[in-house]
């Protein structure tokens, strides 16, 4: 049988009341044993085992990415799932679930077995496909969501696209109740299209400046608003995707406090930047939900801090050249984000933003509540998911050297602190950082 040792780090899982000095023991790839370490490394160099030495590092349970996009199967010029896998490995991520917009469309079992299967050839990080909530995503009819459920999705969205019809949201919420105890969750990206129109950006003082027409906070809030009565209504999961605004914020707080059954996650990218990013047109600031203003990173950030929003995610959306590198206006939304996420939440903790037990439950346990799995934790019995995490690596974000296979990072010459040495899926070592 196989055997880890994960030997004189830190542990650290808030959610489990764990931090210390501690040795962790996998054997067939869970976690068989925790106990104060005692420093001695030559007691796991025997035959038989594979030992990380997280002396002077962090251990954390298993990073979880609710909210990726990984192209394939249609659009592999962007990312395949080799190489989306490769960098969540190299980003610390144990698991990520998968959008459906691809082509075709994730909405038949076909599509998920397909996804499943180039998953298991990648080897490594956990894949778990999200279903579309709508055939093609064309949002006029339901995807055929027991069979999606059935073929291994473990949650239903037309992310990249909202659900404008009200009727069909509320069947989708409906349906998302049949499958397993309490329902998978149903996420929304939250746009009203009719209030947004053509825009291309935040609207505020720079928009109108840089004369790129802007994208209201009302767009967002309204359909907010909208679905937290539909999940009031059916007493569904409503999950919200990438919150923005400070509406939307409040709008989700007062619903939890009613008991409405909704959760929310925000982007590192919606943490960190405003809307001045976009200055000198850079199309890799353009995304959607677009980055908004000073007071909404307040609004999210306090958000993240006092459980109103539970996770983050990175929305990892990559493009190629073709689709960013061209008038503003007509550029793709969005940025690749699996690779840049740690480095960026542990940022908004040493500058003393977030507090690091915020930090580390919003990217596993968080996420896994989030979406009913059962990761996320350090606990004896469960499968060995770690990330071991150097948190004085200092280095800057070069896209050139980030294993995803597109480029699009409005982070290019940042300079970060922390990054992810080891990744571990099921006691198996599926990334090691080289000096």
């Amino acid at each position: 049988m196989k055997r880890l040792a994960i030997a004189g780090g830190r542990v650290f899982d808030p959610e489990a009341g764990i931090d210390g000095l501690f040795d962790i023991i996998a054997m067939g790839g869970r976690v068989a044993s925790i106990r104060p370490s005692t420093g001695d490394m030559e007691a796991f160099s025997g035959d038989g085992w594979t030992l990380v030495d997280a002396t002077g590092k962090l251990v954390l349970p298993g990073l979880i990415d609710i909210h990726t996009h990984l192209r394939e199967p249609g659009f592999e010029y962007k990312e395949t799932i080799t190489s989306g896998v490769a960098a969540a490995a190299a980003g610390g991520f144990t698991a990520i679930l998968c959008m459906a917009n691809t082509e075709p469309v994730n909405d038949c079992a076909s599509v998920t077995r397909y996804i499943l299967n180039k998953a298991a050839e990648a080897l490594g990080v956990r894949v778990l496909p999200i279903g579309a909530v709508s055939v093609g995503l064309k949002g006029e009819k339901l995807s055929e969501m027991a069979e999606l459920a059935g073929a291994g999705c473990v949650a239903f969205s037309d992310d990249g696209l909202p659900v404008v019809d009200g009727a069909l949201m509320r069947r989708a919420l409906e349906y998302s109740l049949l499958f397993g105890k309490g329902g998978l969750p149903v996420i929304s990206h939250a746009e009203d299209p009719s209030i947004a129109c053509s825009g291309a950006m935040n609207e505020g003082p720079t928009s109108t400046r840089l004369g790129l027409p802007g994208i209201p906070s009302a767009a967002e809030d309204s359909l907010v608003a909208r679905d937290i009565a539909l999940a009031e209504l059916t007493g569904a999961h409503l999950h919200i995707a990438h919150v923005s605004t400070r509406g939307a914020v409040e709008l989700i707080r007062a619903a939890r406090k009613r008991g409405v059954n909704v959760t929310s996650e925000v982007t590192p990218h919606h943490l960190m930047l405003d809307d001045s990013a976009v200055d000198g047109f850079d199309t890799d600031a353009k995304m959607s939900p677009p980055l908004r203003s000073r007071d909404d990173i307040e609004a999210v950030r306090e958000g993240l801090i006092d459980g109103t929003i539970d996770a983050i995610a990175t929305d990892h959306a990559p493009h190629s050249p073709v689709e960013k590198d061209i008038e503003f206006s007509s550029a793709a939304n969005g940025i690749i984000g699996l690779e840049t996420a740690l480095a960026l939440t542990l940022k908004l903790v040493n500058e003393g933003i977030l507090p690091l037990e915020t930090a580390v439950k919003s990217l596993t346990s968080g996420p896994a509540k989030v979406m009913g799995l059962a990761m996320g934790q350090v606990k004896i019995g469960t499968d060995a998911d770690f990330t071991v995490v150097d948190t004085e690596r200092e280095w800057t974000v070069d896209p050139k050297k980030l294993l995803s296979k597109s480029k699009n990072t409005p982070f290019a010459g940042w300079k970060l602190k922390g990054m992810a040495s080891h990744t571990i899926v099921a006691g198996e070592v599926v990334f090691t950082l080289k000096d």
